[in-house]
């Protein structure tokens, strides 16, 4: 009855059957690890030589799915993850979260140690109410930093494929009047922001990080905004251009070598994560304070590890892509990331609102504010035979959090079982490799490590594309399964299994670089979400020693040089963003702790200051 009740508030929700017992094996082969000339060969025979291809399919383990064939063969393929709540149904969707900003009332910012110092949606508000600043005072402290068309370009361009001036001061300049004549839009209106380079913006081209031009084309009052883009324009807030990505979201290091790779701002000898590169970077150098990613495999959450910032996947569907076009439309949606919690759940508050095509219902005028609810369940599981593929240190580090969580806050920990992640991995890399090489059939221009990703989307036999959306059925069934023995779980898993991705080779930044057995490492735990349509959201667990310096690899105290973010991961049930949300604010306050502020960040408040009295250092 309680299943049937449950299932009633949502549509599409699959029905709770616990997957086959099988026991969890992990029989990767290793990949090879092509950077330079070497991978520019590569690229060339894996499109013109098929038995190469092939060869190289095979030992990726993309035909490892026929092992699990009796297992899956009888359950209906799904080719889309979307559950929607439905309206009235008791679904978080019905009340929309009060994010406390007005008057600087989201209280004291949790950072608040000098060296942790970081400056949030709120820091930015009350200097604007108090007068002390105004958002044209911040964009022109921020705008030399990250122009690439000056010289020399900006320090921090890198992470930025393009700024319109003359539209970031025509919105800073209207931001700035509204709050002389006391008649703010809102928490968003002068808060400087940017969008990676996937969503339609009027006034720039949108080349998903390639040499070629994929602007949306005009629909509406001849503009090619995206929905969230136009959201964010509603709310004051004020878009600083393009953020870099790595060419086309296929890949999780964000590396580019069209634009140019931004270094990870902890440790330049490490990339950002990707795709979402530069959405990472630009938060997390302290350059502004929320960016909007995308994420089809990993692609807010793994930057937002590597990078120490806070980043939400929505469950799919969620925010709208609309008018533009959801290029993975089965595994892929837009979301936030901010550096802190309160910003980011004050930036997915104003982009949530559904289109009017969207199935997600409005939200009413009830609101929940972002504090403790007592009446929430607190229920952490952990599948322990898959949280222990990542290291120990990253492992120690999670643990941490979530003890603390259970001795501080309350939450009770679970042991839950989640069979076939290997294959499951398989079945969702399969699927996107297959989706992208639809999409583009022709790879002229394309970086050689795409043509190679490519190339093993174009051999994928139908067979093997059916099973793995079998197996996205049989998963979703256990996951429904698992919440309706534990109502309210999140799923906690660190990000991924490694920590970060080292830069090799100078090299991997002229040619590029295919390394299947890093991906893979990156993007171990963070599928789950994609493949089967739930929201999940990475924190920062705390830092490892980097590789190169001694102690490698082992968990870095406050004196390490170059040290390496990691973070934690919390998955939820279609449509529980309220409940992750909730999460990370108690998950930020486990580990404020630790958190530190990269080598390279900018203290844009102070720069602001010195510009607005003169200081011509600026």
């Amino acid at each position: 009855m309680a299943s049937h009740f449950h299932r009633e508030r949502f549509f599409l929700y699959p029905e709770p059957i616990r997957a086959p017992d099988v026991p969890y094996r992990n029989e990767r082969k290793s990949n090879l690890r092509v950077r330079g000339w070497f991978l520019v060969a590569a690229a060339f025979l894996m499109e013109w030589l098929s038995f190469v291809r092939r060869q190289v399919w095979r030992n990726a383990g993309f035909g490892s799915l026929l092992n699990i064939r009796e297992y899956i063969e009888h359950t209906e393929p799904r080719f889309d993850p979307t559950v929607f709540p439905l309206e009235g149904g008791g679904s978080e969707f019905s009340e929309s979260l009060e994010v406390e900003v007005e008057n600087g009332v989201m209280h004291k910012p949790l950072l608040v140690h000098p060296v942790q110092k970081k400056y949030s949606v709120a820091h930015y508000r009350s200097l604007y109410l108090s007068g002390e600043l105004t958002p044209l005072d911040v964009v022109q402290a921020i705008l030399p930093l990250i122009r690439r068309d000056i010289s020399p370009p900006g320090e921090h361009s890198m992470a930025w494929f393009d700024i319109k001036v003359d539209l970031v001061i025509k919105a800073a300049e209207a931001s700035t009047l509204r709050y002389k004549e006391k008649r703010s839009l809102g928490p968003l209106d002068g808060i400087p922001t940017a969008v990676k380079d996937e969503y339609d913006m009027e006034g720039y081209m949108t080349s998903l990080g390639s040499v070629n031009d994929y602007t949306g084309q005009e629909l509406n009052a001849n503009k090619i905004d995206g929905w969230c883009v136009r959201m964010l324009e509603e709310a004051g807030a004020i878009t600083l251009g393009k953020l870099s990505m790595h060419e086309f979201g296929l890949d999780t290091s964000g590396n580019n070598i069209t634009y140019g790779t931004p270094r990870n701002p902890y440790n330049q000898q490490y990339y950002t994560g990707g795709s979402s590169s530069g959405s990472a970077y630009a938060v997390s150098a302290g350059l502004v304070p929320i960016t909007m990613g995308s994420d089809g495999g990993g692609s807010i959450r793994i930057p937002s590890s590597f990078c120490s910032v806070f980043g939400l996947k929505p469950t799919h569907g969620r925010l709208s892509i609309f008018p533009g076009h959801n290029h993975s439309n089965t595994c892929a949606v837009y979301g936030p990331i901010a550096t802190d919690m309160r910003s980011l759940a004050a930036l997915y508050t104003v982009v949530s609102v559904p289109h009017p095509t969207s199935y997600f219902p409005l939200s009413s005028p009830t609101t929940k504010k972002l504090v403790g609810d007592a009446n929430r369940p607190k229920v952490i599981g952990i599948p322990e035979a898959w949280f222990q593929r990542a290291t120990p240190a990253i492992q120690a580090l999670c643990r941490g959090i979530v003890n603390w969580l259970a001795a501080h806050k309350g939450y009770t920990v679970v042991p839950i079982d989640i069979p076939f992640v290997v294959e499951g991995q398989i079945a969702h890399a399969l699927t996107m490799l297959t989706d992208a090489a639809t999409l583009l059939p022709d790879t002229r221009g394309l970086s050689p490590a795409n043509r190679v990703l490519l190339a093993l989307g174009r051999t994928t036999p139908s067979t093997d594309f059916l099973l793995a959306q079998k197996l996205r059925h049989v998963l979703m069934k256990h996951l429904a399964w698992l919440w309706q023995t534990h109502p309210g779980m999140v799923i906690v898993t660190p990000t991924t299994s490694c920590a970060g991705w080292p830069i090799r080779s100078a090299s991997e930044l002229k040619y590029g670089v295919s390394d299947g057995d890093q991906t893979v490492k990156t993007m171990e735990y963070v599928w789950l979400g994609n493949f089967c349509g739930m929201p999940s959201i990475s924190v920062p667990a705390g830092y490892i020693v980097p590789e190169g310096q001694v102690g490698e690899e082992e968990v870095a105290d406050q004196g390490t040089i170059g040290k390496v973010p990691v973070g934690l991961m919390a998955t939820g049930e279609w449509a529980s963003e309220y409940t992750l949300i909730q999460f990370g604010l108690d998950a930020e306050e486990a580990g404020v702790d630790q958190q530190c502020r990269p080598p390279i960040w900018v203290d844009i408040v102070e720069l602001a200051r010195q510009k607005r009295n003169g200081n011509s250092t600026i």
